[in-house]
């Protein structure tokens, strides 16, 4: 049997001017047969359909009484055809045969092109330019990334110019109203301008129910950005993510593009996060901007201009210093220094910090909560009590908190197992040594004298972490002799 690739290899030979004979060995035929497709149409297109079956239909006996009901109750077409081929197999034991689930499938697929239910429909859009953007927030975990070892858990923030497709990528860590502002905001600042348009989903960082209607709308806090950078909200409908398809295929792009560099680059490690966030700032611009200059131009020349200053991307919260030292923002607990207990304090919650301000000066930055954790108490704010109260320690709500590292954890269940009880006091002392000269050297410390397995105390730990401090040799300094000053100026004042 001659196939169409042997032909056309023969034909593209002769018109090479390469002999029959020649022609015909490249194609690997004979030469008769080689005359014989010459010229005329291809094999495949000198055979018949075939209205006849070559084999048995197995599933005759059963497709009128048990399959087709199947087919014509299930009114979204979502009932595979393994699903029925297994329940058959069930029903009927011994019947039917593996390799006759092939069949079953085709039987199917062309039962459904003549009576199945209607498919839904796409419409290609036609985009303008700087008439529509899109943004919305994606999870990255899956990515598989690591930091320095340690499982990096994140989301990627994307604005996406419909047109031309230009994109501006912003790591984030929740989809918060403070994330939401920086990715905007960064994304307009650097396109240059503002799109008439731009479309998200039902975010609640953006959106709140009505209570009457049961829609959604703007909140005001992000109706005041909406109306600050002068572009229209348009919002999909709850559930309908593919009505924000511009957001959805950019990032499957974008995670797709990030994996194939990350198979590249052999290791999904990163010393840092800057290291990681470089990776992607270069992806971004190779992979979809580089070629696409033109069409952001077009864009970038049809967008409104920038208002003249940004709106803050944090809020406020005034709260008092309580009695534990600690302070309520969003939902969470934070501690500050003891100085400020009983005093009114501004809190500035952004994207990924907490700044706490008192005085019209910042006193303190911490990292953002996320995730299940609810409270974060720095050891440094509250260890100053804790030495002259150890007791406090055993009980103490937030505990937990109080071992910077892992090593510090062992240690601690180490005290526990030689000196019981005493264990408390022991650790909170070593804790105070951390805070009053260096959490590193403290560490440092630890990790030895547990790798040796010695027992220890707090005076031990200070030995170590806490060196003697050199001795200031005294001086001696004579009363100088002003006489030997007096003849000097009697000498000078003989030469003159």
């Amino acid at each position: 049997m001659v196939s169409d690739r042997q032909v056309r290899l023969l034909r593209k030979k002769r018109m090479e001017n390469t002999t029959l004979e020649a022609a015909a060995a490249a194609a690997a035929m004979s030469e008769r047969t080689a005359r014989t497709w010459q010229r005329g149409p291809l094999p495949s297109e000198t055979k018949e359909a075939r209205a006849w079956r070559t084999r048995p239909d197995p599933f005759v006996e059963v497709w009128s009484t048990e399959i087709e009901p199947l087919l014509v109750k299930d009114k979204e077409g979502k009932l595979e055809a393994k699903t029925i081929f297994a329940e058959l197999c069930r029903k009927r034991p011994g019947v039917f045969e593996a390799g006759q689930l092939r069949t079953l499938q085709r039987r199917v697929r062309e039962w459904r092109a003549e009576r199945g239910p209607d498919k839904e429909v796409y419409f290609p859009q036609e985009h303008v330019p700087g008439r529509m953007a899109s943004m919305d927030f994606t999870h990255a975990t899956e990515l598989g990334v690591t930091i320095a070892g340690v499982l990096f858990v994140h989301m990627f923030f994307q604005l996406v110019l419909a047109y031309s497709g230009w994109r501006f990528v912003e790591l984030a860590f929740g989809e918060t109203f403070e994330a939401l502002v920086k990715g905007l905001q960064g994304g307009l600042w650097a396109l240059g301008g503002v799109p008439w348009r731009v479309r998200q989903d039902n975010l609640s960082a953006a959106t709140h129910e009505l209570a009457k209607t049961g829609g959604r709308a703007l909140t005001r806090r992000f109706a005041s950005v909406v109306e600050h950078y002068g572009f229209d909200s348009s919002r999909i409908r709850p559930g309908e993510s593919h009505e924000n398809g511009v957001a959805e295929k950019a990032h499957h792009l974008l995670k797709s593009a990030l994996g194939q560099a990350l198979l590249l680059r052999g290791s999904r490690d990163f010393p840092s996060v800057e290291a990681y966030m470089a990776l992607v700032v270069r992806v971004v611009e190779e992979t979809f901007h580089q070629g696409r200059e033109v069409r952001l131009a077009e864009e970038r020349a049809a967008l409104k201009p920038l208002p003249s200053s940004r709106v803050p991307e944090y809020t406020r919260v005034v709260v008092d210093v309580r009695k534990w030292s600690t302070i309520p923002v969003a939902g969470r607990i934070y501690s500050v220094p003891s100085r400020l207990i009983g005093h009114e304090v501004e809190a500035r919650l952004y994207a990924d910090v907490v700044e706490v301000r008192h005085g019209g000066k910042t006193v303190e930055t911490m990292p953002r909560l996320r995730g299940e954790v609810a409270h974060r108490i720095d050891y440094r704010h509250v260890i100053w009590s804790l030495v002259r109260k150890p007791g406090a320690f055993a009980a103490y709500r937030y505990r937990e908190d109080l071992f910077p590292s892992l090593v510090f954890r062992r240690a601690y269940d180490a005290l526990r197992e030689r000196r019981g009880d005493r264990a408390d006091v022991e650790y909170v002392r070593v804790l105070h040594l951390a805070a009053s000269t260096g959490e590193r050297a403290v560490e440092q410390g630890l990790s030895a004298l547990l790798e040796r397995g010695e027992a220890f105390d707090y005076a031990t730990v200070r030995a170590l972490a806490q060196p003697a401090q050199p001795a200031v040799p005294e001086l001696h300094i004579g009363v100088p002799d002003l006489g030997r000053y007096d003849a000097l100026l009697l000498a000078a004042g003989g030469e003159s």
